[in-house]
């Protein structure tokens, strides 16, 4: 993205698709989902503090993976949804709600960034992607801190999601709790912030849960694990 692109005021591709997580239940992944057809752009500045907190939670993941990705080529889409939730489209470029950086606490993002940065770097996204975003305009470039809050403008409308197989999703909370105690953290973060999802979420349609099913089995199996 040049430096031009910070100050962006075209729309964005009518058709954003991104790669969720799965329902627990083993078979093939489901195919994508929303409740309303995707927009453009919302109204409201991107706060460059929300910026500043991505940059600051994701650049040590980043910097874990097994096969880490240049932070210059890192790119965040922030979703103007209430509702929890945060998906990869693959090749480096994430998106995460509105909600999700309202209510969640930065070991809770922690948590829900280091699945996502997992199934990236298990190339999960790559074997599920079925669409590639391939979107620069509002986004955030994790080695940039935007200067000015009113620089971005976040994406409108919901993510579609296509979701993973019950077997990529254990295998993303584990390497995702790797990468945490690779950073200096514990899977106990990854555990409380699935038990935080169950609670604020409640299970209900939409969301963090219509991607990201958090279960039981899923948190007995990070607790069991070395």
């Amino acid at each position: 993205m040049s430096a031009g692109s910070r100050t962006l005021t075209a729309a964005l591709a009518p058709l954003l698709l991104v790669v969720g997580c799965a329902a627990p239940a083993a078979g093939p992944a489901p195919g994508p989902t929303t409740s309303r057809p995707p927009s453009t752009q919302s109204g409201r500045p991107v706060d460059v503090r929300d910026a500043e907190r991505l940059r600051r939670v994701m650049t040590p993941l980043i910097q874990a993976m097994n096969n880490p990705r240049p932070l210059g080529k890192i790119r965040v889409g922030i979703m103007d949804d209430p509702r929890i939730n945060a998906a990869n489209a693959g090749n480096g470029e994430f998106y995460v709600t509105r909600g999700l950086l309202e209510k969640a606490n930065d070991q809770q993002l922690l948590g829900v960034l280091a699945h996502e940065i997992a199934h990236e770097d298990l190339r999960h996204v790559a074997k599920a992607q079925t669409l590639g975003a391939g979107l620069n305009i509002g986004m955030i470039l994790l080695d940039q801190l935007i200067p000015g809050s009113g620089a971005l403008t976040p994406i409108a409308g919901q993510l579609i999601a296509r979701g993973y197989s019950r077997r990529e999703e254990y295998q993303a909370d584990a390497h995702g709790a790797e990468l945490l105690r690779r950073i200096g953290s514990s899977k106990q973060v990854m555990i409380d912030t699935l038990q935080w999802l169950v609670q604020t979420e409640g299970g209900g349609p939409g969301g963090f849960f219509s991607t990201h099913p958090a279960t039981a089995e899923r948190i007995e199996a990070l607790r069991k694990a070395p």
